[in-house]
């Protein structure tokens, strides 16, 4: 688990960067919906719209108390955002983290990244949505296995958690696998095994948390959950009109790209940025605020 402090991690976000391009990239289909508010102080009076000083400080207080209590699931929920991302990255980012202000360029690093092979970028992805899925129930303090709660709940999605998905779709979805990413990632679970599942290391990265006895067990939850999500993320790639050359158009804007290097876009992306955790903390944080000023 994270050894900072909740308020040291949001206090820690950054406010440019390719993380916070790439989601700046995807406004267009979810206009509006995402706000990089950073810092746990402005958080806090984003969430509730306080003003007094006091009253912040002590809802400050009553969600670190919260979160550093072991019997809820924000730490473990927050180590799933981070621990998933960091899985499905094959090399440092700290080459790229201060690039924040320029055009970084994708061609410069293709002799360094090597594209993953098509059933590896479908295992991330399923993996991936099972994070947010098992998050979710940490968060709100429910069973991890809650497939029918998450799914309810994912329809109501906006804000940080909405830019979120639109990531997972785009990113980890539509860029490296197209059009047909749900299906090929249905497919990838349901012509696998446990133990394959367990050579991925965005899998084996988070496999602790994800309901399952053993192996087996475990893929066949990840089977079940992205088969139960799979329809809601071919409507919301629909409704929003998503599709791999909007995403990697308004992407340019931000990273200088060839579309002739589409399969390398992929291990570019997981290299590059976080937003898994970046959102996920935000996301984390703002539910903890929630508690923590009703309970005040």
């Amino acid at each position: 688990m994270s050894k900072k402090a909740i308020f040291e991690v949001v206090d820690g976000l950054p406010t440019k960067g390719l993380t916070v391009m790439s989601l700046k990239a995807l406004d267009f289909a979810v206009p509006g919906q995402w706000n990089n508010v950073v810092g746990f102080t402005n958080t806090i009076k984003d969430v509730t719209g306080e003003t007094d000083e006091a009253l912040i400080q002590e809802i400050g207080e009553r969600a670190v108390t919260l979160y550093n209590d072991k019997s809820e699931g924000y730490q473990k929920a927050l180590w799933l955002y981070q621990t998933v991302d960091a899985g499905s990255s094959a090399l440092g980012t700290g080459m790229l983290a201060n690039k924040a202000t320029e055009n970084i360029s994708f061609l410069g690093l293709i002799n360094k990244l090597t594209p993953k092979p098509e059933k590896a970028q479908s295992f991330d992805l399923t993996v991936k949505l099972v994070v947010e899925l098992v998050a979710f129930c940490q968060i709100n303090g429910i069973p991890g296995d809650s497939i029918g709660d998450f799914l309810a709940a994912v329809k109501d999605y906006g804000g940080e958690s909405l830019m979120r998905m639109a990531a997972l779709v785009a990113y980890d979805g539509l860029v490296p696998l197209g059009p047909s990413y749900a299906e090929k990632g249905l497919d990838a679970l349901k012509g696998t095994s446990g133990s394959d599942l367990d050579n991925n290391k965005t899998f084996r990265s988070v496999r602790e948390l994800i309901p399952g006895n053993n192996d087996k067990g475990k893929l066949t939850f990840v089977t079940e959950s992205f088969e139960s999500v799979k329809d809601w993320m071919v409507g919301f790639t629909e409704e929003k009109g998503l599709t791999q050359d909007k995403v990697v158009t308004n992407l340019s804007k931000a990273v200088d790209l060839s579309k002739n290097k589409l399969e390398y876009l992929g291990a570019f992306m997981d290299v590059a940025t976080n937003y898994y955790e970046h959102t996920g903390a935000q996301t984390l944080a703002r539910r903890l605020i929630e508690r923590a000023a009703a309970e005040v």
